[in-house]
Parts: structure tokens; sequence; C-alpha cells
């Protein structure tokens, strides 16, 4: 494995280690009133079209850290739809 490869590998690793507290946080408390819908549909979107890239330039590192990523960042997502459209708002001050 290449320098390059490694230094991609980490990046990813890096990167997308960050959403599992947020993923995590989201799913165990349901509590989705300080993320933005919209910045979270925009971002979702971003990184699926990042997943295609890097599946059509053949680029693992890219296509790892963005497949978990997009998991991620949909899950996210789902949940935040979910709550708001259910009405199931945990209490104040939670």
């Amino acid at each position: 494995m290449s320098t390059q490869d490694l230094i991609g590998y980490a990046a990813a690793a890096l990167t997308t280690g960050s959403f599992l507290p947020q993923a995590i946080l989201t799913l165990r408390t349901r509590d989705t009133r300080g993320i933005s819908l919209v910045m979270y549909s925009v971002f979702t979107a971003g990184v699926a079209l990042w997943l295609v890239y890097g599946i059509a330039l053949g680029e693992w590192p890219i296509v790892v850290a963005n497949a978990v990523t997009l998991v991620l960042a949909a899950t996210i997502l789902g949940t935040k739809l979910v709550v708001e459209r259910g009405g199931r708002r945990p209490p104040p001050g939670r």
C-alpha cells in the first residue's frame, strides 16, 4: 500500500469516525432539535456524490470513507425526518 493510500485511509478514518458520536447520540436520544434538516439533506447528497466519484475513479479510500459516512449521515437525516414528522420530540431540557 502506498503512502498516499495510507494518508487517504487515515483521513477517511478520522472524518468518518467523527460522525459516530453524533449518530449514536441521535439514535439514543432522538433529540434532533439542533440538527438542520437543510444542511443534513445537502450534506448527505454531497456524500453520495463523493461516493459515486470515488467509484468512478476506483479510489478505495474515497469509496470506503464515503460509503460509511453516507450510512451515518443518512441515519441521522432519517431520524430527523421521523422525529419531525411523527411529532415525537424529547422533553425540554433533555
